[in-house]
């Protein structure tokens, strides 16, 4: 009964984690590379919308950059760090760990999927 108990708690939190990501609407696909950004240490700004860029081939604009940093910041995603110089770095909290991984998985899931009806498929 308490495994039960604790996939079901799992369950729970792996959905309420993906919901956290994507109630961003239009930003939640910037939200995901930003995460993704900070999972290897905190970075400020400039560093995120060049790590984004690099691995995703898509710029990052800074307007998109701020407005995806303040609601992962408001949901605790994500925490601001004391500034160097004039810069502001952010570094990944554990709940944002934890809703990157419950996306991630969601998306493994998704690319499953579509690998196996596109090889399936017949034109």
């Amino acid at each position: 009964m308490d495994t039960q108990l604790c996939a079901i708690a799992s369950a729970a939190i792996v959905t309420a984690m993906q919901g956290t990501l994507s109630d961003l609407g239009r930003l939640a696909e910037p939200a995901v590379h930003v995460l993704i950004t900070l999972g290897d240490g905190p970075k400020h700004g400039y560093a995120i919308m060049a790590d984004v860029e690099a691995s995703s081939g898509e710029p990052l604009g800074a307007g998109t950059l701020y407005a995806v940093l303040a609601r992962l910041e408001r949901r605790g995603l994500i925490e601001a760090l004391p500034p160097e110089e004039r810069r502001r770095p952010y570094r990944l909290t554990a709940a944002g760990a934890t809703a990157l991984a419950a996306r991630l998985a969601g998306l493994e899931q998704l690319v499953r999927v579509g690998q196996a009806r596109l090889a399936s498929y017949e034109p």
